[in-house]
C-alpha cells in the first residue's frame, strides 16, 4: 500500500528512515558501492556496507521502532523500502521478516507491489520465500488461490514467487501444487524461472527425496536440463541418483 504523500507518512515510518539514514551515512563505503551495484547489475546506487555491518542496524531498527499495528507495519517497510539505495531495500525486507506478528494475507497486496517494484532476484527471493511464503503457509486457503493466479501472470517475476512460495514448507509443502507450478512453467525459456524450478524441487527433495526423484525422472523430457539438475543436486549429493 504506497504511500501517497507526505502528510499520511506516520511518525514511525519517518523516524526509522531518518534512523536508518543516519546509520548508513555513518558506514558508506563509495568504492564497495560501485563494487556491490555491478556485482547485482543495477544502476541503482548502493551504500557500500555488506551485509554484516548491516546486520546490528538491521535489529536496532525491529527494536526501536516495532510497530503497533499493520498499517504502522506496511508504513515503515514502504517508507524504507522507497529509499535511494539498494540497502534501504534490504533493511526493509529484513524490518517485514523481523516483524513475524504482521504477516498475514492482509499484507499480500503489498508483498505484490514489492515484487513488481523489486523485479530482481535480490529482492524478489526473499519476498517469495520469507514473507509470501510464510503467509501462504498459515492460511494456506486464502493465498493458494492467489498463487494460483500469479503462477500465469505475465510478470515474469510474480511468476517466480509463486514457484518459490513454498520452499520453506518443508513437509507440509503442497506436493500436487508445487508440481503442478513446476510443470506449467518448464515450457519458458527464461533463466530466472528455470532456476526457480530447480530450486523448489530441490528444497523439497530434502523431506521428500522418493517424491521428487519419481518426478523428475517422469518428467525429465519437459524440464529444462538447468531445472532438472538444480533439482536433482541435493539427491545427487546423498548419493540417491546419478546424473547422465
Amino acid at each position: 500500500m504506497p504511500l501517497k504523500s507526505k502528510s499520511s507518512q506516520s511518525k514511525i515510518a519517518v523516524d526509522a528512515h531518518k534512523f536508518l539514514i543516519a546509520e548508513f551515512s555513518e558506514l558508506a563505503d563509495a568504492d564497495k558501492a560501485v563494487e556491490m551495484a555491478a556485482y547485482m547489475k543495477t544502476d541503482m546506487p548502493f551504500w557500500g556496507i555488506q551485509k554484516p555491518d548491516r546486520e546490528p542496524i538491521y535489529r536496532q531498527l525491529a527494536k526501536d521502532f516495532a510497530p503497533s499495528n499493520h498499517d504502522e507495519y506496511s508504513q515503515v517497510v514502504r517508507r524504507i523500502w522507497n529509499g535511494k539505495h539498494r540497502e534501504e531495500k534490504y533493511a526493509a525486507l529484513d524490518y517485514a521478516v523481523r516483524c513475524k506478528k504482521f504477516i498475514d494475507t492482509s499484507m499480500i497486496p503489498l508483498y505484490e507491489e514489492l515484487v513488481r517494484e523489486g523485479a530482481w532476484w535480490d529482492l524478489v527471493d526473499p519476498l517469495a520465500t520469507l514473507l509470501i511464503g510464510v503467509a501462504f503457509l498459515n492460511d494456506q486457503k486464502t493465498v493458494k488461490p492467489i498463487m494460483k493466479e500469479w503462477i500465469d501472470d505475465e510478470d515474469m517475476w510474480i511468476r517466480r514467487t509463486a514457484i518459490l512460495s513454498m520452499n520453506k514448507h518443508k513437509e507440509k509443502t503442497d506436493e500436487k501444487l508445487l508440481y503442478d507450478f513446476c510443470l506449467r512453467r518448464a515450457h519458458e525459456k527464461e533463466f530466472f524461472i528455470r532456476k526457480a524450478i530447480g530450486w523448489a524441487l530441490r528444497e523439497y527433495s530434502y523431506k521428500a527425496p522418493d517424491s521428487v526423484i519419481k518426478f523428475l525422472n517422469t518428467n525429465r523430457s519437459k524440464l529444462s536440463p538447468l531445472s532438472y539438475r538444480e533439482g536433482a543436486k541435493q539427491l545427487v549429493r546423498n548419493g540417491l541418483m546419478k546424473l547422465d
